[in-house]
């Protein structure tokens, strides 16, 4: 009985050692990204055991993590160091997260969407000429998902997010699919705007639009719905941004 007790705690060990490490992970990093040390030295690891109560081993690792986010960097006589925003891994999932827990700011929303002007619209102009049967259902599944939302049936964003996902995957491109976390941050950003702002959902008539044309082979047509779907984002910006 003892033995089979030390073998769980020993297999628990590392289990608990990662959790340690993640939130401390997530910790930090959303602390720097937020501004907390905005005016002030990164914290050795000795002191950021200390604070977090967990071993130089945990600390050291997650320093390590946000080091190959590029949030920090290690420097002869100058300990750790914050990196300049430029230098962040922009397309880290943990990293946009935590962007998204900064103030609200139009001009980080209007930089995703810009963003997604360069992707999307050729990504639905890709989908229209390579996607297969199993593409045009999982699309047409999103828009289904969509109108379920509008009564109520769904939850508004996840169907946005489905639809759109859907589309970078039909572009038969692994590049063009992997851009799928950015985008997901871009709409869970955009669509608190727009409801805020503009007191709307996104246009499902819209998203047929863009659906039908890639069912229809039509890749002119597609990207322009997709450009048309976005520029009405980056419209709402803009006005917002003159008329705060």
């Amino acid at each position: 009985m003892a033995t089979h007790s030390r073998l769980g705690t020993e297999q628990l060990l590392p289990q608990l050692g990662r959790n340690l490490t993640y939130g401390m992970l997530d910790s930090l990093g959303r602390a720097i990204v937020t501004g907390r040390y905005d005016e002030e030295a990164f914290p050795t690891e000795a002191e950021l055991a200390k604070q977090h109560g967990v071993s130089r081993s945990v600390t050291r690792e997650a320093v390590k993590m946000l080091t190959a986010k590029g949030l920090l960097s290690a420097r002869p006589r100058q300990g750790t160091v914050i990196q300049p925003t430029d230098s962040w891994n922009l397309f880290d999932t943990d990293v946009l997260r935590w962007l998204l827990e900064r103030q609200f700011s139009l001009e980080l929303l209007r930089q995703f969407n810009q963003l997604r002007v360069a992707i999307e619209p050729e990504a639905a102009a890709l989908a229209a000429r390579f996607a297969d049967e199993a593409d045009l259902r999982s699309i047409s599944l999103g828009l289904e998902r969509m109108h379920a939302a509008e009564r109520g049936l769904e939850d508004t964003l996840e169907a946005d997010i489905a639809f759109h996902v859907a589309i970078l995957r039909a572009s038969g491109n692994p590049f063009y699919a992997q851009f799928r976390d950015v985008v997901s941050t871009a709409l869970r950003t955009s669509i608190r705007f727009t409801n805020r702002i503009a007191g709307r959902s996104a246009s499902v008539e819209d998203h047929a639009a863009v659906r039908d044309a890639i069912a229809a082979r039509d890749p002119d047509a597609a990207r322009a719905a997709m450009r048309t779907l976005i520029a009405d984002v980056l419209e709402l910006i803009d006005d917002a941004a003159v008329n705060p």
